[in-house]
């Protein structure tokens, strides 16, 4: 009955360290703010995509196979918070000329992200299609939902201690500036191989 937990670890971790929205901005967050003040943003993602993974195997992704027009408007929802995130990244300011409301994501503001993440979507739908346990009812995919967290807070602290690692190389407003619109548009090139993709089951 157990078998399966190396396997979605594997899975889990994988699939939170290969590059997307939210590596993306963690590794720009960290450049800029440091580590410490990154960390809420960190915990929100772990925490707030478990809560989706929960939720998702708990009967959303059956609410969501009911009305396909459900992802057109994620879709939609998803593309434009994107597109807003990256114009503010690419217009972050230099730590010394940051303006006093320049600041991190918080802790809610990463959980409630995961809803237009398309990423993160796939990931839960992907985790509890395939890896769910019917035999454990209930706790089947509370389960998962635990489990993906364990595996996903270590891969984007990754992203987040490697910005910080890169903050070194930007020591001045020039090199800070092509660092910000280079993660803004990797984070719009994110959005392609997502928006792109097939999320009914």
């Amino acid at each position: 009955m157990y078998s399966f937990i190396l396997p979605f670890l594997a899975f889990a971790f994988v699939s939170s360290a290969t590059p997307g929205p939210n590596n993306v901005m963690l590794l720009a967050s960290g450049a800029n703010f440091g580590f410490r003040r990154t960390l809420p943003h960190m915990l929100g993602i772990s925490i707030g995509h478990s809560f989706q993974v929960a939720l998702i195997g708990l009967g959303l992704l059956q609410l969501f196979n009911a009305y396909p027009a459900s992802f057109i408007v994620m879709k939609v929802l998803s593309a434009a918070y994107l597109l807003y995130l990256a114009y503010k990244i690419a217009n972050a300011a230099p730590p010394a000329d940051a303006k006093p409301d320049s600041k991190p994501f918080t802790f809610l503001q990463a959980a409630a992200f995961q809803w237009v993440n398309p990423k993160a979507l796939f990931m839960a739908i992907t985790a509890q299609s395939q890896y769910a346990q019917p035999e454990l009812g209930i706790w089947g995919p509370i389960a998962i939902a635990l489990l993906f967290m364990a595996a996903n807070f270590p891969a984007v602290s990754i992203w987040g201690y490697m910005g910080v690692q890169i903050k070194s190389l930007l020591s001045t407003p020039r090199r800070l500036r092509i660092f910000n619109y280079a993660m803004a548009g990797i984070l719009i090139a994110t959005l392609y191989p997502m928006l792109t993709a097939d999320f009914t089951l």
